[in-house]
């Protein structure tokens, strides 16, 4: 039994190794090619800044007549939009480089090597590249974060940064899932990316409190497009208004999330037609 387990133990590590490895070389390959215009990394900063202070004003307006909506005044809400801009970074370094060329793939008969990869096809599809652009709103999400720490008088202690790190990691797999649950219908219908399109802009209610919607549209973003798991519960969080049973349905609701695209891309291949057939 203890050698079995030992067996077990060493083969999990070399392949955690093995997929460490390759997804070094995924990350400096694309930096490499980003690097090759570095006038672009300027631009996109200054694009990513133009687009927070737009969003940030944007949220301004509406509290320019009421100090609360939804039971969330300003600075409160200033967070809900940070996390925001971190979640969105996440998108752009990693989901839209990435699982936009499913549909590449498909046309072109080149999902073929994918498969043929001695490497998980799910894993190479959703992590061969990287976008610096999304790293830079990523920064600028952690930066709007830790000026609202200032504003809202938060104080942290080591549970709470990693209820906070959980719930963060519950978000981006949800998120993740659902793009990537998209991103796989293409293999019967190769128009369906611009489905995602719909997704960023029902995605783009995130910015602002949940609470500050209708019943139904709280029940719509809680079910069929889970926002409020995504961006109102780490940002109840970090303000110390979260329930445990909020962050323990946050987990629960990831991993369905995730085990079910990942069964989905299973099922799905049985139906991809190979340029050799």
């Amino acid at each position: 039994m203890e050698i079995w387990y030992k067996k077990i133990y060493c083969y999990g590590f070399m392949n955690i190794k093995k997929y460490l490895k390759v997804y070094s070389y995924f990350n400096y390959s694309s930096i490499s090619i980003e690097l090759e215009y570095k006038i672009n990394l300027f631009i996109d900063l200054i694009t990513s800044i133009l687009g927070l202070i737009g969003s940030v004003f944007l949220l301004s307006i509406f509290f320019s007549n009421t100090d609360e909506i939804g039971g969330w005044n300003f600075n409160q809400a200033l967070i809900i939009q940070g996390i925001y801009t971190v979640l969105n970074g996440v998108t752009n370094t990693w989901f839209n480089p990435n699982l936009k060329e499913i549909v590449k793939y498909i046309r072109e008969g080149t999902l073929d090597y994918v498969l043929l990869k001695p490497i998980d096809s799910q894993f190479w599809i959703s992590f061969k590249r990287i976008s610096p652009t999304g790293l830079i709103e990523i920064l600028l999400g952690f930066f709007v974060l830790s000026y609202c720490f200032y504003l809202n008088n938060i104080s942290f202690n080591i549970w709470s940064s990693i209820v906070l790190i959980i719930t963060l990691i519950c978000s981006i797999s949800i998120l993740y899932s659902l793009w990537f649950l998209i991103s796989t219908t293409t293999i019967w219908f190769v128009k369906t990316w611009n489905a995602t399109e719909v997704l960023r802009s029902f995605l783009y209610m995130g910015r602002f409190p949940m609470d500050s919607f209708s019943f139904s549209l709280r029940i719509f973003f809680s079910t069929v497009i889970p926002i409020t798991f995504i961006t109102t519960i780490p940002s109840e969080v970090l303000l110390g208004l979260s329930p445990a049973w909020k962050i323990i349905l946050e987990v629960l609701v990831s991993m369905t999330f995730l085990i079910f695209s990942r069964r989905f891309w299973k099922f799905a291949l049985r139906f991809y037609t190979s340029a050799s057939s």
